[in-house]
């Protein structure tokens, strides 16, 4: 989920086990299962009050709303170069490298693109090529292995 996503998604957006929204971005309707894990965090900022999931969003007007969604942002993603220091990690993260491992998990575990991108939002596959690194050299290889490995048996036979 992208964070604008997460950060305006509302208590009234889970129903019956899932949560349902459009993306800001590409107004795609998205659909995905609560799992037990989204669930606790789901419950540890739940309190009855407030029409959002997660305490970020204070104000209601669309202006204010969107200047608080950008500092929120920007102060997820300090913390998270903070955390990257503290634990000696050169590679920069941020918020969307989440989506970018997820995806490129998926596409590890052999998930066509066309499910990546529905579960991403995007619109197009191409967008979410953009997401996908290059193959590793070893993936390739061992592609390649297998290939000649199943023609060395047919010639054999």
């Amino acid at each position: 989920m992208a964070f604008v996503d997460m950060y305006y998604l509302r208590h009234d957006n889970i129903r019956n086990g899932m949560i349902h929204y459009v993306r800001r971005k590409t107004g795609q309707e998205i659909m995905i299962r609560v799992e037990p894990e989204m669930q606790r965090i789901i419950e540890r900022y739940a309190d009855g009050e407030r029409p959002y999931v997660f305490p970020v969003l204070k104000d209601e007007n669309p202006e204010k709303a969107y200047a608080e969604y950008r500092i929120a942002l920007s102060y997820y993603n300090r913390l998270l170069k903070r955390l990257c220091n503290m634990a000696d990690i050169s590679q920069r993260l941020s918020f969307y490298t989440a989506r970018h491992s997820w995806a490129t998990a998926a596409r590890d575990h052999q998930v066509p693109v066309s499910v990546i991108s529905a579960g991403m939002g995007h619109t197009s596959e191409r967008t979410t090529q953009i997401y996908l690194p290059l193959l590793e050299n070893s993936l390739i290889d061992n592609a390649n292995k297998g290939i000649l490995e199943l023609l060395r048996c047919a010639i054999s036979l």
